[in-house]
């Protein structure tokens, strides 16, 4: 017989003495004997029989010392099953009924984390990266001085660029519409402004900085005459804030090429004949 064959065997008979071993604890009445298997299970990471037996003596354990330990290893044993949705429920309970217990620093930091690895990409609803943020701010609250507060600062940064970056999305659409229904220009300004506000180190902002001089010049250059030279003129105050914080930027042939075309509009409109108004007889 092989040695591939010989292991296969084995391991085949190991499998059917462990699933013998698991079937017969699940029958068993002794919540102390399978709280101990458990951990053994997790410890091997059999994650989903470790959860199935903790799910069984949680109930039995309630309001004792132990409780705290089968709430930790539950959430443990979702993370390890890469179920967050399950695992920050549970730390997010640990942290309700035991907020400075043993394992209260990992369970605060780990609720957020699950949170985190369950936010959906910046086209999509963005619920978990708020419950992310908030999250990750109170274990930073709680714990500033944590060795994990670096990758916290670090999770909450690209999480704050995530939500940035959805206003870029937003505004670029409005830029996109255009005069469609309306002034879609001045839309996208807001948006863009609002974002420079709310997320001000974003590594989005030269993009929606750019949004904002961009949809400035088109609404400028869509405006009715006795607008035109306003809105041209506070296009190139924009423009001139643009190159003072991005002079080297990826946008800068863009903006420049703006600046040319806003000039040479505001020099054609100097130029036209003011109209005169015959006053009425």
């Amino acid at each position: 017989m092989s040695k591939n064959k010989l292991y296969i065997i084995l391991f085949a008979c190991l499998s059917f003495v462990s699933c013998g071993e698991y079937q017969k604890l699940l029958k068993s009445s002794d919540p102390d004997l399978k709280y101990t298997k458990a951990i053994e299970y997790f410890e091997r990471k059999d994650y989903m029989r470790a959860q199935s037996l903790l799910d069984e003596v949680a109930q039995y354990y309630k309001g004792t010392e132990r409780s705290e330990d089968v709430l930790h290893y539950l959430a443990e044993c979702y993370v390890g099953q890469k179920d967050y949705y399950s695992a920050s429920e549970y730390y997010n309970a640990y942290c309700k009924n035991y907020p400075k217990g043993r394992y209260a620093e990992n369970a605060y930091y780990m609720a957020a984390y699950c949170h985190y690895l369950n936010s959906d990409d910046a086209r999509l609803d963005q619920t978990e990266t708020y419950s992310a943020i908030d999250a990750f701010n109170l274990f930073l609250e709680r714990f500033p001085e944590s060795e994990q507060s670096g990758e916290a600062y670090r999770l909450l940064d690209e999480l704050n660029d995530k939500l940035a970056y959805k206003e870029v999305l937003n505004a670029r659409l409005y830029y996109n519409l255009g005069t469609y229904r309306g002034n879609n220009y001045e839309s996208a300004i807001i948006v863009a402004n609002n974002a420079l506000k709310d997320y001000p180190l974003t590594k989005h902002r030269e993009e929606l900085s750019f949004i904002v001089l961009e949809s400035m010049y088109k609404q400028a250059s869509l405006s009715v005459k006795e607008r035109q030279e306003e809105r041209y003129r506070e296009a190139l105050d924009e423009y001139y804030s643009f190159i003072n914080e991005f002079p080297n930027g990826k946008y800068r042939k863009s903006a420049d090429r703006i600046f040319k075309e806003t000039d040479k509009a505001i020099k054609t409109l100097k130029s036209l004949p003011v109209p005169v108004t015959l006053p009425q007889e």
